[in-house]
Formats: structure tokens, C-alpha cells, sequence
């Protein structure tokens, strides 16, 4: 069975996975994202890239940000939460109240909701000029403060709290198993944006639409949750996020 085997991988299983992935993703932003291309917001104008791509004050536009964020959250949280899947779907060949096809569902509806979100704050950040069209900040205080938040993030209770349940998903079904699949799929959703939220905000850093940002983000994310290699990634991640921001912010003043 494919959960068995999901199951069985180790830690160093899914280090070199999930690194070969990665190293995938760079390759596919080199060969499809060439420099001139990159360089198109300086030759086109800001203009151009205004009516182009997409962060405009209508419906249409929202709609069309809203869905690259539900894109990129389903690219990012896919592998993340492949453990978790992978037990539930052998739980769903033990019970028959376990509906797989459910639970990905209620959790979908979650990482649906932060994309709106997430869509609002980016034409909020756009129209104020805090962030390029490409989704990457011109703020160097912008920048500053949401490496602030995530690394302080790294270090607080609830990042703890969420993290040690992913890391555990057989002890996180069976202690919430009598609610049902729709709700298992939602609070593994939020226990799931709880882990991860301030790392995605840092697509703004990053730039929202850099394949290599959300390569990087995803790895880490996925080694975070590993049990035996997450607890050496979490505080020194936060430490690296805290000396950024005050390297940014200190060269901005």
C-alpha cells in the first residue's frame, strides 16, 4: 500500500526527496523565467505591468490573484501535508466513516480561505506601492517587519502547538476521529495554516511569483514537520529570520 510505504520513509528519506524536488523547481525557473523576462517591469514600465498582470481594483482582477495564491497554496501544501493523507487513507480502509475524498476537501476550504486573504492583502499592498507587480516588496520596513513576524513566529507556542500535532498525524485523528471527516479535514487545514501562514507572507519578500521563493518555502515547510529533522529547522530558522529583518531594516535607516 502507498501509505505504507509513505510511512516507512525516515527523515533522511524525505531530506533527499524533497531536495531532488527542489532542485527540479530551480531548473524549471531557469529554463522558463529567462533574465530579460525578469527585467520586463523595468523596460515596460509599471504601467504595463498594471494592466498586465492581473493586481487591478476590480473583480476581475481580484479573482484572477485570488486564484495564482489557491495555485500556490496547492503547490506549497500538497507535500506538506502528504504524511497526514497518507494516514488517514489507511485509516479510511479500516472505517468505513472515514471518506478520504472529505477530509481533503474541509481542509482545501481552509487554504482557500487564506488565498482570499492573501489576494486582498496583495492588492492592498499594490495599490499602496509597497510591492511590485511581480509581488515583491519595495519596502525595505515592509520587508523588515514580515521577516520580524515570521521569525518571532518561529519561536512562539502556537507554531509549537500546530507543528508537534502534523508531526503526529496518527495521534491527531485518533484524538478528534469521532468528528467526522469534514471537520477532521478542517482542523488539519488550520493546524496546518498555523504551522505555515507566516512563512507564506514572506512570498512578499520573496516575490509572489518567484518559483524559486516557493521551492525554498515548501522544502523547509516539509522539513519542519519531520519529526526527526524538524525541531534542528524551527528556532534556527526563526534565529536566520530575525537577523534579516534587523539586516534590512538597520540598511534602511
Amino acid at each position: 500500500m502507498v501509505a505504507d510505504r509513505i510511512r516507512s520513509m525516515t527523515g533522511w528519506h524525505w531530506l533527499t526527496l524533497f531536495g531532488g524536488i527542489f532542485a527540479a523547481w530551480i531548473v524549471l525557473f531557469l529554463m522558463a523565467v529567462p533574465a530579460e523576462m525578469r527585467a520586463m517591469s523595468a523596460v515596460y514600465g509599471a504601467d504595463f505591468w498594471e494592466s498586465l498582470c492581473t493586481i487591478t481594483p476590480d473583480a476581475a482582477g481580484f479573482l484572477r490573484v485570488l486564484l495564482m495564491w489557491v495555485v500556490m497554496s496547492a503547490a506549497m501544501m500538497a507535500p506538506t501535508a502528504l504524511p497526514a493523507f497518507a494516514t488517514y487513507e489507511d485509516l479510511s480502509q479500516q472505517f468505513e466513516t472515514a471518506r478520504f475524498g472529505v477530509l481533503v476537501s474541509g481542509y482545501l476550504v481552509i487554504w482557500i480561505g487564506f488565498s482570499v486573504m492573501a489576494a486582498a492583502v496583495q492588492m492592498g499592498l499594490f495599490q499602496a506601492g509597497l510591492i511590485g507587480a511581480l509581488g515583491e516588496s519595495r519596502s525595505a520596513l515592509l520587508s523588515a517587519g514580515l521577516l520580524w513576524i515570521a521569525g518571532m513566529y518561529q519561536f512562539s507556542a502556537l507554531k509549537e502547538a500546530c507543528l508537534s500535532k502534523c508531526r503526529m498525524p496518527m495521534s491527531f485523528f485518533l484524538q478528534h476521529f469521532e468528528e467526522g471527516p469534514w471537520r477532521n479535514g478542517l482542523r488539519l487545514g488550520l493546524t496546518c495554516l498555523g504551522c505555515c501562514w507566516a512563512l507564506m507572507l514572506l512570498a512578499f519578500v520573496g516575490g509572489v511569483m518567484n518559483i524559486a521563493f516557493m521551492g525554498l518555502a515548501t522544502v523547509i515547510m516539509i522539513f519542519e514537520k519531520l519529526p526527526e529533522i524538524g525541531r534542528w529547522v524551527t528556532k534556527p530558522l526563526g534565529v536566520v529570520l530575525l537577523l534579516a529583518s534587523l539586516w534590512i531594516g538597520f540598511g534602511a535607516i
